[in-house]
């Protein structure tokens, strides 16, 4: 008689493992997502040995030598990077379907092996037939390289150390199986074994690899988040489908700074970079239209030239209509409230639309001001002048608080011809570089007079 296997529950978003099925996780707090999964005797085994029995070692004993990173050939990969890609690194890149996840990495698959670096490219959801399509729509590959279609990490292990690549590319880890686990691809349990033994690979070969992940639909990783702590770099992958730029951001960098950023757009031969993005989002006006303002936001060191809308206008239903499109609706119901009680606009008859052009999504308070403005220029119907930058949080009581690196976004704004700025009251240091027209206000009611 064969002995029954034991069986656990286990949550697939966080990995909390119980005896019993739960409605509810109790470690993340999530609905319906406890899986049933068999217990495999002798989990330790999959890790793979580093290889002798390590010893502690003072700082001064370890040599250290100067790791030398390995350029991408594609600036704005290189500029969240750090630098390159670091030796022996684990680099996971995640974001939505169709985002280009991918293609970035196949991209800079081709032109590491047009410098002579040997990468090895493995997809578990394209045959190589299709692997091998793509390639040659984003340009020649060299001879170093190899493509292979494979979902057994065992067998792409063995693989990888008999060619020795200086880089591998695991497209996605979600499709990966570890056939010392009896549970399907994609579970919590293989996509942390898998990213186990990849990570285990890297650190003992100082072969770098990338893993390439998919995201929920809120957002988030796909698999437990332990996933985001075992790797070295966590990249992002972001944008809108339905327009063509698209934003690289690291989340976590073990080997940089996290506070880069790179865009590029969607074209039809792959990804473009887009070095000056700063005029990216701004459309050119012959004359000025109500309801219209332009800020700056930081991706981030940089600054980022956004147009803001809203349109404000009489309301046929009992209930007026609040819609915010690539900022926080929260955040424009409150800025409607200030200007209700500080202003003595009234609002309760008018639908209130606010956008931001070109699907940017704001996240930073510092269009706070921009987008008070542009609601008041639609309810006047009056447009203000070309050529003005608006910057500032605004407070609950009507107060324009400080934001950070004004003087960059200034800089910025003044290179593509602006000329009056309306920000937040303080300090200013431009350097050697002169710029005038700069108006600082310390309430809502001192820009709205400067602006009209």
């Amino acid at each position: 008689m064969v002995a029954k296997a034991k069986m656990r529950f286990v949550c697939q978003s966080c990995g909390y493992a119980t005896a019993k099925w739960l409605g509810k996780c109790p470690e993340c707090g999530q609905w319906d997502s406890f899986l049933e999964e068999a217990i495999v005797e002798g989990r330790s085994k999959s890790f793979l040995p580093l290889g002798g029995s390590p010893k502690p070692k003072t700082i001064s004993s370890i040599a250290i030598e100067k790791v030398e990173r390995m350029a991408t050939g594609i600036n704005e990969f290189d500029r969240v990077l750090g630098g390159g890609i670091v030796p022996g690194s684990l680099i996971l890149l995640a974001g939505d379907p169709g985002i280009g996840k991918s293609t970035i990495a196949l991209d800079a698959g081709i032109k590491f092996s047009d410098k002579g670096v040997k990468v090895l490219y493995v997809s578990g959801e394209e045959s190589e037939a299709q692997t091998a399509m793509r390639a040659e729509r984003l340009g020649k590959a060299g001879e170093n390289l190899l493509i292979m279609t494979s979902t057994d990490l065992a067998q792409i292990l063995v693989q990888a150390q008999s060619v020795k690549p200086r880089i591998l590319v695991i497209d996605s880890i979600q499709t990966m199986f570890n056939g010392e686990l009896d549970t399907s691809a994609g579970s919590v349990g293989q996509v942390r074994e898998c990213t186990s033994k990849l990570l285990r690979f890297a650190k003992g070969t100082g072969i770098a690899v990338i893993i390439i992940g998919h995201v929920t639909k809120e957002g988030n990783i796909a698999g437990p988040r332990l996933l985001e702590h075992m790797v070295d770099v966590v990249l992002q992958f972001e944008g809108d489908r339905s327009y063509a730029f698209r934003v690289l951001r690291a989340n976590k960098n073990r080997f940089g700074s996290t506070s880069e950023s790179g865009i590029f757009s969607m074209e039809e031969t792959g990804l473009t970079e887009i070095t000056n993005p700063s005029g990216l989002f701004l459309e050119r006006k012959e004359c000025p239209v109500a309801g219209s303002v332009i800020s700056a936001v930081l991706e981030g060191n940089r600054p980022l030239l956004v147009e803001v809308q809203a349109l404000v206008s009489r309301t046929p239903y009992g209930m007026p209509r609040r819609t915010a499109v690539g900022i926080d609706y929260n955040r424009v119901n409150m800025l409607l409230a200030i200007l209700e009680k500080r202003l003595g606009i009234d609002f309760g008859t008018q639908d209130a639309y606010a956008n931001v052009v070109g699907g940017v999504k704001i996240t930073e308070p510092a269009a706070d001001l921009a987008v008070v403005s542009a609601l008041v220029s639609s309810f006047r119907n009056v447009p203000i002048p070309t050529g003005v930058l608006v910057l500032g949080e605004v407070g609950l009581t009507g107060e324009i608080r400080r934001i950070s690196f004004v003087e960059r976004r200034i800089k910025e704004a003044a290179k593509l011809g602006f000329h009056k700025f309306v920000v937040p009251k303080g300090k200013l240091n431009f350097g050697k570089e002169k710029i005038t027209g700069v108006m600082q206000v310390n309430t809502v009611e001192e820009a709205l007079q400067l602006l009209f």
